[in-house]
């Protein structure tokens, strides 16, 4: 794995074409801010050929000026565009250095989408390329549909972006279908065959998006799109937040991000495109440090470590120590004595126990603050 990798967000693009999302220009401008505020190097701005709406938002990022962290780096804009004059011009007007060059490379996609041949789609990034270099444009080329493209013809179509002077290549797992041996294998592949970066943008239709990302990077490639929470098409993108965790705390790869505001970002990107984050989200999700069984609750008292893989604070969460029909006597003391500042023994906590266990089966939940009390108010009056 390069000990080097660069980190892109595509929220505001690929995240934004999840079904009814729609992000206003004040979103995405506050949206790019908070990626660059923790350390976001790149993002995909936006889709400047959908009209004069999304011009205007793009336009309003580059115009921000944001910086990196505290490096004060220029935060990287790039424009989407497919491989067409039009669309290379309408993100050149937005202002941007950088843009996405995107087209299918499958046969299932040339010749069912576009009922055309893989000439034509040489052909398709010869011309916009062209029109990026007219423009002074940086070029990435992507390969839509890239793990159903016959490896051959994907090298040839890479081969020739690096020719024309593309900056990276990236690799697209248009339908989710990959896997990481099958990432592994071909990434292996292109990186031998060109010298161009290679970018991983990987969906999570069968569930392995960030798996599928970790492989193509131990494999060689160098760049990764991702987007908050995994937002965007169908069941979305890799997250970008199980991404910097898992290099960094399963591969020792630190992206210098500041991963203390995931919650609070995931929480503003959540807001604006109307979407919960589920309470069982990998890294930003609030039972990530939700502990009930009172085996597990034992071990987190003793020693965090037992059961958490990095502190909550890291990720801008806190512990919680639930009591329902799972807990422990145990859990039930440190509660008590910790938030209600009230000493129980042995005894008075397995009588309490008995009558929570009853509550939570009862009411199918655990119990809240109040009804602890309530609880332990009628044991201790002897009412019940």
């Amino acid at each position: 794995m390069t000990a080097k990798i660069r980190l892109l967000d595509t929220t505001l693009r690929d995240g934004e074409q999840a079904v009814g999302v729609i992000f206003t220009r004040r979103e995405k401008e506050q949206i790019a801010a908070l990626l660059a505020e923790i350390g976001v190097p790149a993002i995909e701005a936006g889709f400047p050929a959908l009209g004069p709406e999304e011009k205007e938002c793009v336009q309003a990022v580059v115009k921000a000026g944001l910086k990196v962290g505290d490096k004060g780096d220029p935060l990287e804009v790039n424009a989407f565009a497919r491989a067409r004059r039009e669309d290379i011009r309408d993100a050149a007007a937005c202002g941007v250095q950088s843009v996405i060059i995107s087209i299918s490379t499958s046969d299932v996609h040339v010749e069912r989408k576009f009922q055309r041949s893989r000439a034509w789609v040489l052909e398709r990034l010869e011309e916009a390329a062209d029109e990026a270099r007219a423009q002074g444009l940086v070029f990435t080329a992507s390969a839509e549909d890239a793990s159903r493209t016959d490896l051959s013809f994907l090298i040839e179509y890479y081969r020739l972006a690096e020719k024309l002077g593309a900056r990276m290549v990236r690799y697209c797992d248009s339908l989710g279908v990959d896997d990481p041996f099958s990432v592994y294998g071909r990434i292996k592949r292109i990186a031998q065959a060109i010298s161009l970066p290679i970018e991983m943008h990987m969906h999570n239709d069968f569930g392995m998006a960030t798996a599928n990302v970790l492989a193509g990077l131990r494999a060689g490639a160098a760049s990764v799109a991702a987007s908050i929470g995994g937002l965007g098409e169908r069941t979305g993108n890799s997250p970008l937040e199980e991404v910097v965790m898992a290099l960094k705390y399963l591969h020792g790869v630190d992206l210098d991000i500041d991963t203390s505001r995931f919650r609070e970002v995931a929480e503003y990107v959540a807001g604006a495109s109307q979407r919960a984050i589920p309470i069982w989200k990998a890294i930003i999700g609030t039972n990530v440090f939700a502990h009930e069984s009172g085996i597990h609750a034992d071990g987190i008292l003793k020693n965090p470590a037992n059961y958490e893989a990095f502190s909550p604070e890291e990720v801008g969460l806190e512990r919680q120590m639930i009591i329902g029909k799972h807990s422990g006597s145990k859990a039930l003391m440190h509660k008590f004595a910790g938030e209600f500042g009230i000493e129980l023994d042995a005894d008075t906590a397995n009588h309490l126990l008995e009558r929570v266990r009853e509550a939570a089966v009862e009411l199918k939940r655990p119990l809240f603050d109040k009804e602890l009390m309530l609880l332990y108010k009628e044991l201790t009056n002897g009412v019940g």
